[in-house]
C-alpha cells in the first residue's frame, strides 16, 4: 500500500458502500487530504460526515468538483450521465474522472454522449469487483478492497497518465488492478457476477410463493443462506445493471437455462452416472479456481 498523499481533493458522487469504502480505505493509509461527498440527500451525506467517511458535503455538483483532482462517479449507472452533464463544463484537464459502474460499455457510451462522441482523455472507466450484501454508507468498511480485483477499461482516447493515477488510487486500498477490454469485462462479469445476483433474487421470489408460506424460510439451511445473501443487495443498482448490460446478461441467462434444462432431464431420467459426473466436474472447477 502507498501511504503517501496521492490525492488532494477527492469528490465522490454517491457516498454509499462502494464510494464510502474507498474513502475510508484511502483515509486509513493517508492517501487523500480532503474528501467531499455529493448527492441529492443532505441527511444521507450528513450521516457520512458523522461516520467520518467524508470531510464535508454539498448538494451542488458544480461546487463539489471545484478544486478536485479526482472525481468518482459511484451513483447507479443510469444516474452517471445526468451527473456528468451537470458538471462537464467545470471539469478541467487536470482532473481525473472515474466511475464504479458494473457495465462498462454503457458507462463509456454515456460519457461519450456527454462529450459529443468521444470520451475525454481524463476519463477512466472502472469497476471495483467487490461488495457486500448491505448497501448505504453505513455498510462502508475500510478493508473492502484488500486483495479484491478492480477492473479498469480505458478507451483508446484515455491518457496513460490518467489510467496510472486511478490505478495507483485503487492499489492504495490494497486492491489488485486489472485492465480489460470493455466487451470482455461486460461478458465475463455478466456470467460471474450479474447472473448469480439475478439467480439469487429469482430463487428468493420463487420460494416466497411456496404453499408453506414463511415456514419455507424458517427451515432454510446454510446453503440457502449463503447463496441468497446477495439478494439483499440494492435493488435499484441491480435494475440498472440488468438494463445497461442487457445483451451480455441475456446471453448468460440463455446458457444457464439450457444447462438447467439438461439437468432437469438427467434428474427426470434418474441418470445417476451423469449426475455424479456433472456435479464432480463443477466441484473440480470450483476447487481449482476458488
Amino acid at each position: 500500500m502507498n501511504n503517501s498523499v496521492g490525492i488532494k481533493k477527492l469528490t465522490i458522487f454517491g457516498v454509499g458502500l462502494i464510494g464510502g469504502s474507498l474513502a475510508l480505505a484511502l483515509r486509513k493509509v493517508g492517501y487523500v487530504e480532503e474528501i467531499v461527498g455529493c448527492s441529492r440527500h443532505a441527511e444521507h451525506l450528513q450521516k457520512a460526515v458523522d461516520l467520518g467517511v467524508i470531510d464535508s458535503y454539498t448538494l451542488d455538483p458544480v461546487e463539489a468538483v471545484k478544486g478536485a483532482d479526482m472525481v468518482l462517479l459511484a451513483v447507479p449507472m443510469r444516474a452517471i450521465k445526468p451527473v456528468l452533464e451537470s458538471v462537464v463544463d467545470h471539469i478541467s484537464d487536470e482532473m481525473v474522472i472515474t466511475d464504479a459502474g458494473s457495465a462498462k460499455r454503457a458507462v463509456i457510451k454515456a460519457v461519450e454522449d456527454v462529450y459529443g462522441g468521444t470520451a475525454p482523455h481524463n476519463f477512466v472507466a472502472g469497476h471495483p469487483v467487490a461488495g457486500r450484501e448491505k448497501s448505504g454508507v453505513e455498510a462502508a468498511i475500510d478493508d473492502l478492497y484488500i486483495d479484491q480485483k478492480v477492473v479498469l477499461t480505458p478507451t483508446e482516447d484515455t491518457a496513460p497518465q490518467s489510467v496510472g493515477r486511478v490505478k495507483e488510487m485503487w492499489e492504495a486500498t490494497g486492491a489488485i488492478v486489472e485492465l480489460l477490454d470493455e466487451k470482455q469485462h461486460d461478458e465475463v462479469l455478466a456470467a460471474t457476477s450479474h447472473l448469480p445476483h439475478i439467480l439469487a433474487y429469482s430463487l428468493v421470489n420463487t420460494l416466497s410463493k411456496s404453499k408453506y408460506g414463511d415456514d419455507v424460510f424458517a427451515f432454510a439451511a446454510g446453503g440457502f443462506k449463503s447463496f441468497s445473501r446477495i439478494a439483499s443487495s440494492d435493488p435499484v443498482m441491480w435494475r440498472d445493471i440488468c438494463l445497461e448490460n442487457k445483451d451480455a446478461i441475456l446471453s448468460a441467462l440463455y446458457d444457464y437455462q439450457k444447462d438447467l434444462a439438461d439437468l432437469t432431464t438427467l434428474i427426470e431420467a434418474e441418470n445417476d452416472e451423469k449426475l455424479v459426473l456433472l456435479f464432480k466436474n463443477a466441484k473440480d472447477i470450483r476447487d481449482k479456481h476458488i
